[in-house]
């Protein structure tokens, strides 16, 4: 960690039509870290991404990345000061190859595209072993490698990752992991993760999200797996 807000999240209220999702969530991430959002399905933790990526605006409150406030700018241009989004639906061109889906996903201004594609088959090797085979063909942890190496092209510094793990075979969450682990060594990362054991090893730091809002945060260790209350707000 370098010490620098990358992100501030301030007061952030959100809505779904009438719902309201966002209930004044504030949080930060420092450059260089991996911060895991946790909670119950349904208590704003999408939403908090999409918000950081105006794809569904707050009504109040800030969002602010690198110290420039985000709000009310449109979701092409935030993408494009450097965040990147991997959704929690593995977004794949299921019939192009592994090499086409990663080549289409680098900015057209980029001057070194095969330079990007090759820093990816280092970052996942299982990729850069299958550069000709269908997306389709993949197994689904090499999907969500796949999906994360569409987000890190273009030196993006920040990467939203939403529910890696969901879906997946035991057997397969490994294999994500190691991906989420490889893509933090090149971008700062927030992480949506249902999968507590798995968010807190993979994570620097967490906040806990229930009802809209952030009820605790803390740093991510082995012993928030077993702290009473957060499983109480897991399993309510």
């Amino acid at each position: 960690m370098t010490g620098e807000t990358l992100l501030d999240v301030e007061d952030a209220h959100t809505y779904y039509g009438e719902s309201h999702i966002l209930e004044g969530v504030s949080l930060s991430v420092e450059s260089g870290e991996v911060v895991a959002l946790i909670g119950r399905n349904g208590v704003g933790k999408t939403t908090t991404l999409r918000t950081v990526l105006q794809l569904t605006p707050p009504e109040e409150g800030s969002v602010r990345y690198r110290g420039e406030e985000l709000v009310g700018r449109d979701t092409n241009e935030v993408a494009r000061k450097g965040i990147g989004w991997i959704p929690e639906e593995r977004r794949v061109f299921t019939q192009l190859t592994v090499e086409e889906n990663i080549r289409i996903a680098v900015p057209p201004d980029h001057d070194d595209t095969r330079g990007e594609i090759e820093r990816m088959y280092d970052t996942f090797p299982a990729l850069g072993e299958r550069p000709n085979a269908k997306a389709g063909t993949l197994s689904g942890g090499q999907q969500q490698m796949l999906s994360i190496a569409r987000g890190l092209v273009g030196d993006n510094d920040l990467l939203l990752i939403d529910e890696p793990s969901e879906g997946l075979a035991p057997q397969i969450v490994a294999d994500v992991a190691r991906a989420v682990d490889a893509a933090s060594e090149d971008a700062t990362v927030l992480l949506v993760e249902q999968n507590l054991p798995l968010a807190m090893d993979l994570a620097d730091r967490f906040y806990l999200l229930d009802n809209g809002q952030v009820v605790t945060e803390g740093e991510a260790t082995s012993g928030v797996t077993e702290d009473e209350e957060i499983r109480r707000y897991l399993s309510a």
